[in-house]
């Protein structure tokens, strides 16, 4: 369930506005001058979001913009063939909702909470504003830039790579970005539909490659934990320096 978390009003509080948050420097706020970010600090809200709980649906007209204060959402899109394919796990300090907003346009992607997630919400309205701000606008476009350079990584990759291949670059892609626990399992869990989602084949495809990587000592299973045991290996898979299945 979608709740607001009670914000203190940063003239009583300043370390909870977001002209002290270090997130913002992760994204296309990281421009913007305190007073800027006051205003916007007056008119978000904080909203907790369960694991499972959808934040915004494909062709939903959005009212605002959300930044990933803490946990993960897994941006997905529904194909021809009816299947909902996961696009891409978003991390702490993203910014969901902002090309849809720019555009005017209804949302072509879904936003699911993977874990207890923690986002500011910023109203449409405000960010209308922050627009005439060339500062903004400009970390904004480099900002979706980046995002569209990843976009087409991914799609070379989906095109040229095999599920061995993708697999790799799967769990070091999740290492890299949301580091283990003190017995060094991946952070974010994700299940095996997830996972097979991802990189593009079945269910049956997925669990059977995974198995492959147990048997060759590669990672470590504890339940849906993954832990990579030989990270060198899965690099050299995902270049394709092995050979090919």
């Amino acid at each position: 369930m979608v709740r607001k978390l009670k914000n203190k009003h940063p003239k009583i509080d300043k370390e909870n506005g977001c002209e002290n948050c270090i997130i913002r420097h992760l994204n296309a706020l990281k421009d913007l001058d305190n007073i800027t970010l006051a205003h916007i600090s007056d008119s978000k809200e904080t909203l907790a979001i369960d694991k499972g709980e959808l934040i915004f649906k494909e062709g939903q007209t959005l009212k605002g913009l959300y930044c990933v204060k803490q946990g993960n959402p897994r941006l997905s899109k529904i194909s021809d063939n009816g299947k909902d394919q996961i696009i891409r796990i978003a991390s702490k300090g993203e910014l969901l909702g902002h090309r849809t907003l720019v555009s005017g346009n209804k949302t072509n992607l879904s936003a699911v909470a993977l874990n207890n997630m923690e986002v500011c919400f910023i109203p449409k309205e405000q960010i209308s504003k922050l627009i005439d701000d060339k500062r903004f606008t400009k970390s904004l476009l480099v900002y979706i830039s980046n995002e569209l350079k990843e976009s087409d990584n991914r799609l070379v990759n989906m095109a040229q790579q095999n599920v061995k291949q993708r697999l790799a670059q799967l769990l070091i892609y999740l290492d890299n970005n949301f580091g283990c626990d003190k017995k060094g399992f991946i952070n974010l869990s994700l299940s095996r539909i997830e996972i097979s989602n991802i990189l593009g084949t079945s269910k049956e495809g997925c669990i059977r490659m995974i198995s492959n990587f147990r048997k060759e000592n590669l990672i470590d299973l504890k339940g849906k934990k993954i832990k990579i045991i030989d990270f060198d290996a899965l690099v050299k898979i995902e270049l394709g320096f092995t050979e090919q299945s």
